[in-house]
């Protein structure tokens, strides 16, 4: 497959793209800067250079070129609302036209658990981020596309485990983030996985079982 990645410099879409990769598929991306550009053409990977919150659908189209699927795994990690609005939902909102112009079908968003840290009263701030997850995962939900949402529970920097728990309802904990790209990449190449919300944590199922497991029979 060919796989365009927005996000593809975070510690989500790095991971994805590497992933992808190991299983020969042809990675591209979209990056904000030119020494971005150069690191990942040293991978292996065509980067876009571009400003997402300020590309019209048009031009963020232009840059994807002809692919099979589309990801979004970018963030505004933890900047200002205006950033998180820009960026989550806004960010979401352009990629998902975008594919819709380009006649890129597949499409798969990295959102949030909606459980994620509620417990812990984390402000405003984080409120807002969770309420621009779900409107972005709402905008996507009313396209016409064939969309995948993987909801990860809280991200954790450590060795992936190779066995999840995955489905449209579960307990919230934490998962690691080469878990979760992992098993985004499984999900982008089992065609009968679509138009569907997927929670993701920690569990003792492979990715590859879990992922089959989650097809509507």
């Amino acid at each position: 497959m060919k796989i365009f990645i927005i996000g593809i410099t975070g510690r989500v879409g790095s991971l994805l793209a590497r992933s992808l990769q190991d299983r020969g598929d042809t990675v591209s991306g979209l990056v904000r800067r030119p020494d971005q550009q150069s690191a990942l053409q040293d991978a292996g990977i065509v980067a876009a250079v571009g400003d997402l919150t300020a590309l019209t659908p048009e031009g963020l189209a232009e840059l994807t070129g002809d692919v099979d699927a589309l990801v979004f795994t970018a963030g505004a990690g933890g900047g200002t609302a205006e950033q998180t609005t820009a960026i989550d939902f806004g960010g979401v909102v352009t990629a998902i036209a975008a594919a819709d112009l380009r006649g890129i079908r597949r499409f798969g968003l990295v959102s949030a658990f909606p459980e994620a840290w509620r417990e812990r009263h984390l402000g405003a701030g984080f409120e807002h981020y969770m309420d621009m997850k779900k409107h972005a995962d709402q905008a996507l939900t009313h396209s016409d596309l064939d969309w995948i949402i993987l909801r990860p529970a809280v991200l954790l920097d450590e060795a992936g485990t190779g066995r999840i728990a995955l489905g449209p309802a579960e307990l919230h904990g934490d998962v690691p983030r080469q878990d979760v790209a992992d098993t985004m990449a499984e999900l982008l190449h089992e065609p009968q996985i679509t138009r569907q919300i997927l929670e993701l944590n920690h569990g003792g199922t492979p990715v590859a079982e879990a992922v089959q497991a989650a097809v509507r029979r």
